[in-house]
């Protein structure tokens, strides 16, 4: 069976943020400005592709990505076989180096007309689902105890089961905020903490210490990305599992943090990892290790959330409680139908491919990019 490509379409869209956007350790938007790739077969099928980068987080701006989609890989994938995948990554890793969130909007699409073509959904052709239905997590930023603690109890009323703090700057202030949050939703909603690689190793030993009473769930990368002889001096020093996210990037950054047992469990992101492909054979890696995986980019639109959701319901080893909470983020979407996670779970979606439509009108309301 074959499946050539005939046309492909590049977007740019920004699409406005809730609450008038959200502060990350990088930066401060207001709008999440995203890639999104439609590609079409010889037969009329159709494949949908998404990324979502964001500022500090990723390697490439957004402008550069679409600039390197629309210039570059575009002109290459047409007329090849979207069958293929292997032929095509090899071909975009000759043409461009770098550049894992663009490649990966052209191999999503191209498993997403492989799917629908096929009458499965993703997670059919990923091996088959583990799970029918998922969990998110919810996220709590900077804030005063008293704030986070309404912010923590808000979400677990919901039903989130657990929730993403984010520390820095004052490990005192750090221990305040996750004492109030405990207190608020008592002692079974799972908690995370995520410094973003910003404390020394030293401050990381020491917050981690102030934080064992709190029963926490893991520890996201408290050190520098490059530090993995810091991570893993955190990880032996302390009594919360140390996750890694800004340090895991390619598969040899993953072997990286394996060989020096710098973390417990890492962070995979379908966007970030280059595709479906490698981030399956990366999820894979970190199973054979003994490590566990918590899945997802926090302001993904409704094509790349999709994505991370049927990725994650494929592995035993991958924890509930998915961090492809973008739906929540953005007052609107590019798909018809935009996700409800508010109760903190969801039926697994099921296909044919991503299941998802693009809204060809929201598409040109939140263009930025032709």
């Amino acid at each position: 069976m074959k499946s050539i490509i005939t046309k492909v379409e590049v977007f740019g869209v920004a699409v406005p943020l809730v609450g008038g956007g959200f502060k990350n350790a990088y930066v401060t938007k207001t709008v999440q400005k995203s890639a999104v790739i439609r590609i079409t077969d010889d037969s009329g099928n159709v494949g949908l592709g998404n990324i979502d980068p964001s500022p500090g987080y990723s390697a490439e701006s957004i402008e550069d990505s679409l600039k390197v989609l629309k210039e570059i890989l575009a002109t290459l994938i047409v007329g090849f076989d979207t069958f293929n995948v292997h032929h095509l990554l090899k071909r975009m890793n000759q043409s461009v180096d770098q550049f894992y969130d663009a490649k990966a909007a052209m191999e999503m699409a191209c498993t997403d007309l492989i799917c629908r073509k096929l009458n499965i959904p993703v997670y059919t052709f990923l091996g088959g689902n583990v799970t029918d239905n998922v969990l998110f997590n919810a996220w709590i930023g900077i804030l005063p105890p008293d704030e986070a603690a309404a912010e923590a109890k808000k979400w677990f009323d919901k039903g989130f089961q657990s929730a993403k703090v984010k520390v820095g700057a004052d490990i005192y202030a750090d221990r305040d905020r996750i004492a109030a949050i405990r207190e608020a939703v008592g002692p079974d909603m799972k908690l995370r903490v995520d410094a973003n690689a910003g404390y020394t190793v030293e401050e990381s030993i020491a917050l981690g210490k102030l934080l064992e009473p709190f029963n926490l769930q893991l520890f996201e990368q408290p050190v520098h990305a490059d530090d993995l002889d810091g991570m893993a001096k955190v990880r032996q020093a302390i009594g919360i599992p140390v996750m890694a996210d800004e340090s895991i990037i390619d598969h040899a950054s993953l072997i990286a943090v394996i060989k020096k047992d710098a973390a417990d469990i890492v962070k995979l992101k379908v966007m970030k990892q280059g595709g479906f492909l490698i981030a399956r054979r990366m999820l894979e890696t970190a199973s054979a290790a003994g490590l566990k995986v918590v899945i997802g980019h926090g302001f993904g639109l409704g094509v790349n959330t999709v994505a991370e959701i049927m990725f994650a319901a494929t592995s035993e080893d991958v924890l509930p409680g998915l961090e492809c909470v973008g739906p929540l983020k953005t007052v609107d979407d590019i798909v018809h139908n935009k996700l409800d996670i508010s109760s903190g779970s969801l039926a697994l979606p099921n296909g044919p491919g991503l299941g998802v439509v693009l809204d060809d009108e929201k598409i040109q309301k939140y263009s930025f990019f032709k």
